[in-house]
């Protein structure tokens, strides 16, 4: 695992936003595999900017959403149907029918699963995922205890989870208890796994995932075990990593033909 430690969360989206670009200039036709929440705001952000600077194309890629909640339909506002529209996809040239997210109102659950790992599969599998991580080390909907080589399913949410997305909605109570998300073993399988981390509450997670055991306690910890996985942090989610002078030191000497821009 990559560990890079930036100043803030500008400095973090503006990078992040590099690899998807070098990702869809190599290979315009990628399977990008999205993530929803406060963290990715502002790499969508960059993207759009980017997309109206000219410099990046989405018309032949293809994505896949980690997850939705469990009985919500595509148009209710803290869906993350809606989440993907107003904060990305209105904004870019992804075709409609090459974006997918999982159906929260799906009739038979396991069938849907079922179908949404094939069509990951069929569109030739993931090549970048992008990640946050959850401050208990859960990533996508898998929380502490989830499979390790897990695949897409219904989830029943933990609730620390339930506390810390109670901000989408008013209050916990009114956070769906039931997701359908990609599984860890699911997410594994992408080509290159980028991770991001912004803030203090993250930092015991930050740690745990990198210089912790690799354990379903912490969903996050089995990227160790990524061939090609990159954590952009900034220095607050930083905070309790043993070797953070290492990974600061590491970066800042990598040969050129490593570096991303």
């Amino acid at each position: 695992m990559e560990v890079i430690i930036l100043k803030d969360a500008q400095a973090l989206a503006q990078q992040g936003a590099v690899y998807f670009q070098n990702q869809l200039r190599a290979k315009p036709a990628s399977v990008l595999g999205l993530a929803t929440g406060s963290t990715p705001v502002g790499l969508y952000r960059e993207l759009i900017g980017l997309f109206k600077a000219d410099l990046i194309d989405f018309s032949q890629a293809t994505s896949f959403n980690l997850d939705e909640y469990a009985g919500l339909s595509p148009e209710h506002p803290a869906s993350y149907h809606s989440f993907m529209r107003e904060e990305l996809f209105a904004h870019i040239n992804l075709p409609s029918d090459r974006r997918h997210l999982p159906d929260g109102l799906a009739a038979d659950v396991p069938a849907h699963c079922a179908a949404y790992e094939a069509a990951i599969q069929h569109a030739g599998g993931i090549d970048l995922q992008l990640l946050g991580i959850g401050s208990d080390g859960h990533i996508g909907f898998n929380e502490p205890s989830s499979s390790l080589r897990s695949r897409t399913r219904m989830k029943t949410l933990t609730p620390r989870t339930l506390a810390d997305n109670a901000r989408f909605f008013g209050s916990p109570s009114q956070v769906p208890r039931h997701v359908i998300t990609m599984g860890v073993g699911t997410i594994m399988e992408a080509r290159h796994c980028l991770v991001l981390a912004l803030g203090t509450a993250k930092a015991a997670a930050v740690s745990a995932m990198v210089e912790g055991p690799v354990t379903a306690n912490c969903p996050a910890s089995v990227l160790q075990m990524h061939p090609q996985c990159t954590l952009l942090i900034d220095e607050a989610a930083a905070a309790e990593l043993e070797r953070r002078d290492y990974y600061r030191w590491v970066y800042e000497n990598k040969p050129a033909w490593q570096r991303i821009a």
